[in-house]
C-alpha cells in the first residue's frame, strides 16, 4: 500500500497431528493440493509490533485499550451496537501519528480464541479499521470488522466489507450453526482468498460482485471446516463443495438479491453446466487431492459437490428435508472429525432416504446423466384410450425426472417421476391417462438436471431419436 505494507501472517508455528478412532497418527504432509486437518484447542497469542501498526487477528483482542486510542475504543463500542458500518479510524486518519496511542516503540496486541483448530493474523500502518455488530440466532452479538488500505476505500470495494461480512455469518448462523467466535475479521491482503477461525484474507482490488463472492465464500469456511472438522487433506470436497454449496444460497439471501444473479447464473439451466460436470478425463470426487489431475481439482474439490448438493436439496430430498438435514449434519458434528461416511450417514438418518445411489454415482464414480424420450404409442392404436411413452437413460446416473407432454391444440401435462422408475434398469414406460394425440414429449423441459445430451430430450414423431 502507499502508507506501508500489509503482513498477513499464516502458517506460523508448529501444530500436533490430528489423533483420530480411524487412523491413528495423521501424517500426511501438506503439499498444496489438499489443506489441512487440524485439531481444536484454546490459544493465546501475543504479537509485537511498531507502535504505527494495527494488528487483526482470530479471536478476541484482550487488551484493546493499550493498543487502540480512547477515541477509537469508543468507536469501537459503538460499533458493537450498530448495524450499520462505524468507522474506527478512517482513510484520513491513517497518516497521522495520533490515531496511534504511541508515537514510538513498540506494542503487543494480545488476543485469545477459544475452541478453534488454527489462529492468524494481520499487521499494516496502513489500515483503515470499520466494523458492526453481527446478530446471532441465540441473541448473542459478534463484531463484524474489516481492515484494508487507502487504496481500496471506495463505496464498490472494501467501503462494505464489513457489510458483506455481517451478512454473510448472520446467513450461515440462521441456516447452519450460530458462528462460534466474538468477532470476524475480514482483511485485504494479496492473498486472492484464504480462510482462518474469526480472519479471511481477501484480495485488496476486489470490488462489488467480486468482494462479496470472495467474503462469503471465505467466512463460509468458518463452517465448513473451521465448525465441521473434515479432514482436507483427503476429502478436499468436505470443505471447498460445502462451501460452493453454501455460498450459492447466501448470494440469494444478501441484501434481499443483490448478488442473487451470481448464483442463479450457475444452476439456472443444468444441461449447459453438464458436459463440464462429466467430463471424460474427470476424477472422481472422492479422489484423495494429491491424486486428483491438477486442472480437475478446481471442479472435483468446488464445483461437482457443490453442484451434487444443489441437486440434493432442489431435485431429490426438497429444500425442507435437505436443510433439515444439512442442519443436523453440522450439530452433530461441530468441533469434532467426520468422514465422508458420517456426512453420508446422517443424510440419510435425517431425510429419511436411503441415497446410497446418489453417493455412489456421484461421488464414488463419474457416472454421466443422459435421458432421452424414445417412443410414444397408443393403447389399441387409439389416442383416446391413452398412451404408452417410453423414457430411456443412455447414461449410468440416475435422477428423478419431470417430464412435458404436448397435445393437440397445445394443451400441455407434467408428470413428476420418482428416482425408483431406473431400479430395474435403463427403460421405463410411462402409462398415460390421455385422450388426445401427443405431438411431443419433454423430458426435463425446465433444465433442472445435468443432461449431457439435450438434443434426445424431446420426441417429436417427426424426428428420429437421437442413440448415443
Amino acid at each position: 500500500s502507499q502508507n506501508g505494507k500489509i503482513y498477513s501472517v499464516a502458517q506460523w508455528y508448529p501444530r500436533m497431528c490430528v489423533y483420530d478412532d480411524l487412523e491413528g497418527w495423521n501424517v500426511l504432509p501438506y503439499l498444496g493440493s489438499g489443506e489441512f486437518y487440524l485439531e481444536y484447542g484454546d490459544f493465546e497469542y501475543s504479537v509485537n509490533v511498531p507502535a504505527s501498526h494495527i494488528v487483526v487477528g482470530s479471536g478476541e483482542l484482550i487488551n484493546p485499550n493499550e493498543v487502540y486510542t480512547a477515541e477509537q475504543n469508543k468507536r469501537l463500542a459503538q460499533a458493537a451496537g450498530s448495524d450499520k458500518t462505524i468507522i474506527v479510524r478512517s482513510k484520513d486518519e491513517v497518516t497521522n501519528p495520533d490515531s496511534r496511542p504511541k508515537k514510538e516503540g513498540r506494542l503487543t496486541w494480545k488476543f485469545k480464541c477459544k475452541n478453534a483448530r488454527d489462529v492468524a493474523f494481520s499487521t499494516s500502518k496502513a489500515f483503515i479499521i470499520d466494523a458492526a455488530r453481527i446478530n446471532l440466532p441465540s441473541g448473542k452479538k459478534s463484531l463484524a470488522m474489516s481492515a484494508y488500505p487507502v487504496e481500496s476505500a471506495t463505496d464498490d470495494s472494501w467501503n462494505r466489507g464489513t457489510e458483506y461480512t455481517k451478512g454473510a455469518i448472520e446467513f450461515y448462523s440462521k441456516y447452519l450453526f450460530e458462528y462460534s467466535y466474538p468477532v470476524a475479521v475480514n482483511a485485504a491482503s494479496s492473498e486472492y482468498g484464504m480462510e482462518y477461525p474469526g480472519i479471511v484474507f481477501c484480495h485488496y482490488t476486489s470490488k462489488e460482485g467480486g468482494l462479496w463472492g470472495v467474503t462469503s465464500h471465505e467466512f463460509g469456511h468458518n463452517w465448513f471446516p473451521m465448525i465441521v472438522g473434515s479432514n482436507e487433506r483427503k476429502f478436499a470436497w468436505m470443505d471447498e463443495g460445502f462451501n460452493t454449496f453454501i455460498n450459492l444460497l447466501a448470494d440469494d439471501d444478501f441484501n434481499k438479491g443483490e448478488y442473487a444473479a451470481q448464483s442463479k447464473a450457475q444452476v439456472s439451466d443444468m444441461h449447459r453446466v453438464a458436459n463440464y460436470l462429466f467430463r471424460e478425463d474427470a476424477d472422481p470426487i472422492m479422489t484423495i487431492p494429491d491424486v486428483i489431475q491438477g486442472k480437475n481439482l478446481g471442479l472435483e474439490a468446488y464445483v461437482k459437490p457443490g453442484m451434487g448438493l444443489y441437486l440434493l436439496r432442489d431435485q431429490i430430498l426438497g429444500h425442507d428435508r435437505f436443510d433439515y438435514a444439512l442442519k443436523k449434519y453440522v450439530e452433530r458434528w461441530a468441533f469434532k472429525h467426520p468422514t465422508p461416511f458420517d456426512f453420508f450417514k446422517t443424510i440419510e438418518d435425517a431425510s429419511g432416504e436411503d441415497l446410497g445411489w446418489f453417493w455412489k454415482g456421484w461421488f464414488y464414480k463419474t457416472y454421466k446423466f443422459d435421458i432421452a424420450a424414445t417412443d410414444v404409442r397408443y393403447v389399441e392404436q387409439k389416442p383416446e384410450k391413452g398412451a404408452k411413452i417410453t423414457l430411456e437413460n443412455f447414461g449410468q446416473m440416475a435422477f428423478p425426472v419431470e417430464i412435458e407432454v404436448v397435445y393437440e391444440g397445445g394443451e400441455k401435462e407434467r408428470v413428476k417421476l420418482p428416482v425408483e422408475v431406473w431400479q430395474r434398469g435403463g427403460k421405463f414406460v410411462l402409462g398415460m391417462n390421455s385422450t388426445k394425440i401427443i405431438t411431443k414429449v419433454n423430458v426435463d423441459p425446465d433444465h433442472k438436471l445435468p443432461d449431457v445430451k439435450s438434443s434426445n430430450n424431446a420426441w417429436d414423431p417427426s424426428k428420429p431419436v437421437i442413440r448415443p
